[in-house]
């Protein structure tokens, strides 16, 4: 029995019913089934090998960090979204996987075997950034193994966007080159509105306002949580691979942008309103102030380049330089 949506389309059929499925399905889905199986045991009971932990699961650890407010972890808050993300991304091109060409491909079984050394030298160094890291290599190299390249060529993006799950507590670093940028840069914005302010360090002084660009306004945050942003938007929009990496590279300098409008619009409100609601009231929401600057910035970057420069210089041609 079929049923069919208001379009026509077909939402149901008794032919996914378990008893009709084929010996083959039942053996495909059972497969399936351990291997998610294997990959639950392998890192949820074996994945962090920290030592005086509370849990021995990486997603546990993961999902901690995440929600730690007390440490770089609290700049990942944006990770439960990310897998979502890349679930969509593959749903939104379920044609084209179907499309695809299916064939063992023995290179995805040298990649499950480096993805499982990988996540044996992230236990033994007690690194579960690194047997995360190893997760995503296998389920990109799982695929490719028994689908082959045509099919783990669509998985590249949606397997390399987890990436941004995995906490990285190098970036940590960034913090203070980022604060010293923000608050230079801004500095020389404002003196030269004509707003006299003097730069002391990481603090913007000045009559009118005392502001200090501490850790957490140092952009960090908001910069991961663009360059995520930023991947998805350029992987969705742009046409070619040069105009993609250029678009999300771009994802940096809008960050710093956005945070130095952020900066410079609380100086503006405490000289206008007062001290007490430019570094208030207005500090606290002026992360919105921060994102639509940057969300503009990159809308606007990503809509010049999809311009077709050839079709435009033609059509340029044809109005400016025929003949009356």
């Amino acid at each position: 029995m079929l049923k069919l949506g208001t379009d026509n389309s077909l939402i149901w059929s008794d032919r996914w019913r378990l008893g009709a499925l084929s010996r083959n399905e039942l053996m495909t889905i059972g497969f399936v089934s351990v291997l998610v199986g294997f990959l639950f045991v392998l890192f949820h009971l074996f994945g962090n090998t920290i030592e005086n932990v509370s849990s021995r699961s990486a997603f546990t650890w993961m999902f901690a960090r995440w929600g730690d407010k007390q440490s770089f972890g609290a700049d990942y808050s944006h990770g439960y979204l990310i897998p979502f993300v890349s679930l969509a991304v593959i749903w939104h091109r379920r044609a084209d996987f179907f499309a695809a060409p299916k064939q063992v491909c023995q290179l995805g079984l040298f990649v499950i075997i480096a993805a499982l050394t990988m996540h044996w030298l992230g236990a033994k160094m007690q690194q579960t950034r690194i047997s995360l890291m190893s997760l995503i290599f296998l389920i990109w190299g799982i695929p490719l193994y028994f689908f082959g390249w045509k099919v783990a060529k669509l998985l590249i993006f949606p397997c390399a966007y987890l990436i941004f799950c995995v906490p990285l507590n190098f970036l940590d670093g960034l913090s203070g080159p980022l604060q010293r940028i923000a608050t230079s840069m801004s500095h020389s914005m404002l003196n030269g509105m004509g707003i006299e302010c003097e730069r002391v360090g990481t603090q913007l002084l000045s009559p009118y306002f005392q502001l200090n660009v501490e850790a957490p306004c140092s952009g960090l945050r908001s910069l991961l949580a663009m360059t995520a942003l930023t991947a998805v938007y350029a992987y969705s929009t742009q046409a070619t691979f040069t105009k993609k990496w250029l678009l999300f590279l771009s994802s940096i300098p809008i960050a710093v942008a956005g945070n130095i409008g952020r900066i410079i619009s609380i100086a503006l409100v405490s000289i206008t309103a007062g001290q007490q609601l430019g570094a208030g009231l207005h500090h606290d929401w002026s992360g919105y102030v921060l994102f639509t600057v940057a969300i503009s910035l990159m809308v606007g970057l990503g809509r010049v380049l999809s311009i077709n420069k050839r079709k435009l210089f033609t059509s340029w041609k044809k109005v400016y330089l025929s003949p009356s």
